[in-house]
């Protein structure tokens, strides 16, 4: 008899775990809506195409770039595009004042805008949220100096304070990831703030006080998975205002090393072009235009699907 209930009550355990099995869990339901809302928000998936479109070339640049970036030819200097008068099909988009193609030079230097776009965000978030959740949760004295010390941020204007700083450190990619990087954790500290301060005083946060954890456990466990979703659509948005930063600092001479190809340094060849070979500046100046309008159309997307207060 003992055999027969322990036989029946595993079988029951085993139809249990193959039920689990076909349910689908909560997160893969959420997915799936959102996969749907992306489909259906026509502006979001143009955005959502655009970036995978330029992740991929920046993924596989040193394949499918038909010459190296930093190849001169004097002899072709200044080609025009392939369509125009006097275009070369074997120069697609034409060449700059140093013969180097202007293809090549793009697909590798999206690899630098969206490295720099990415690591900046990762450290002014980590920053921001943490002086944010310190400063909107203890208040006081705190809240006080946090809340000082980005007024004194904002009141310099960012292009001054970012030149200012890279004067001082010198020029060079890692440096302009550490400025841009710490120069922008004002956003998350502002708006982390002002969510702790809501989210304090919530009854499940007195009750965890009350049992016994301490802050860190508090701020961890219940604090931060509830404002996870502003901070990823903050940092989506950010990543285009980096992108078109580090491309300015770059344009001024102040970024990123000149054997180094990037959007903002073909730019800042071009402008002495303008007037008689405009593709120098202009392609770069697309692919800049383009990324950032994909990265802000799938922040407006990101915002509206994980923002609970913009659904009805």
């Amino acid at each position: 008899m003992d055999d027969y209930i322990g036989t029946v009550l595993k079988r029951q355990k085993e139809e249990e775990v193959v039920e689990e099995e076909k349910t689908p869990s909560e997160t893969s339901i959420k997915v799936r809506r959102a996969l749907k809302g992306l489909v259906k928000n026509k502006a979001a998936l143009v955005g959502a195409c655009i970036l995978v479109a330029v992740v991929a070339v920046a993924l596989m640049a040193s394949v499918i770039s038909p010459y190296d970036p930093n190849s001169q030819n004097l002899a072709l200097r200044l080609t025009p595009p392939a369509w125009a008068e006097g275009g070369s099909i074997s120069h697609v988009l034409g060449t700059d004042h140093l013969g180097r193609d202007i293809l090549s030079r793009l697909f590798f230097g999206a690899r630098i805008s969206l490295m720099v776009g990415a690591v900046a965000v990762v450290i002014s978030g980590f920053l921001g949220t943490t002086l944010g959740l310190l400063s909107g949760f203890y208040g006081n004295k705190v809240d006080t100096f946090i809340m000082r010390l980005a007024d004194i941020q904002l009141a310099f204007p960012f292009i001054l304070l970012a030149l200012a700083v890279m004067a001082v450190l010198g020029s060079g990619l890692r440096n302009v990831i550490i400025v841009l990087g710490v120069t922008g954790w004002v956003m998350y500290g502002r708006v982390v703030r002002s969510e702790v301060i809501s989210i304090r005083e919530k009854e499940y946060v007195e009750a965890s006080r009350a049992i016994g954890n301490k802050d860190i456990q508090i701020m961890m466990k219940h604090i931060l998975p509830n404002i996870i979703s502003t901070i990823v659509i903050i940092g989506t948005l950010e990543v285009a205002r980096v992108i078109i930063a580090e491309s300015a600092l770059t344009f001024l001479g102040l970024g990123v090393e000149p054997s180094i190809p990037t959007w903002g340094s073909m730019l800042s060849d071009g402008r002495e072009y303008i007037s008689n070979a405009w593709w120098v500046a202009t392609f770069p100046g697309l692919a800049i235009m383009f990324t950032v309008l994909g990265i802000n159309l799938v922040g407006d997307w990101l915002r509206d699907t994980l923002d609970p207060r913009l659904k009805t």
